[in-house]
């Protein structure tokens, strides 16, 4: 390595361990409205696909099932063989963790509806729906 490299090497070592840090331990609790109608897409902020938001913004249905919660999770947008189609269903808790998911084939799949149980669970839930040319849309939903 020549010295023009190591120099270089060694400068961007040393920020990254005055940055990394920071990163690591920084944890986003709610998304930012930045993010909204960019990153991910919800019905108030639905970006260049505001004429997309019916189809494509999941809707959350809950029961209850023998003292256990339930969410029925359906995005009521065709799903036209690989080309057109929800790619999947994707729930996390209130800090954005990730519970559970579900995967659609679109060759046998007429619709995108998951059901999840998700217990004695309190508190905020996301869901995310994505599709594979409208990108990733979130509802949120409080138990």
């Amino acid at each position: 390595m020549n010295r023009r490299n190591f120099i270089r090497t060694a400068t961007v070592a040393s920020a990254a361990t005055l940055i990394a840090p920071s990163l690591v331990n920084a944890k986003t609790t709610t998304p930012t409205n930045n993010m909204a109608g960019g990153v991910y897409f919800t019905k108030e902020n639905a970006g260049r696909w505001a004429k997309k938001v019916g189809g494509h913004l999941p809707m959350i249905e809950q029961s209850q099932k023998y003292n256990k919660t339930h969410l029925k999770i359906t995005t009521a947008h065709e799903m036209n063989a690989y080309q057109h189609y929800i790619v999947k269903h994707i729930l996390l808790d209130q800090d954005f963790n990730f519970i559970a998911e579900k995967l659609f084939d679109p060759t046998k799949d007429n619709i995108a509806v998951s059901d999840f149980n998700i217990g004695d669970y309190k508190g905020t839930l996301h869901v995310l729906s994505v599709c594979n040319k409208h990108d990733t849309w979130l509802n949120s939903t409080v138990i």
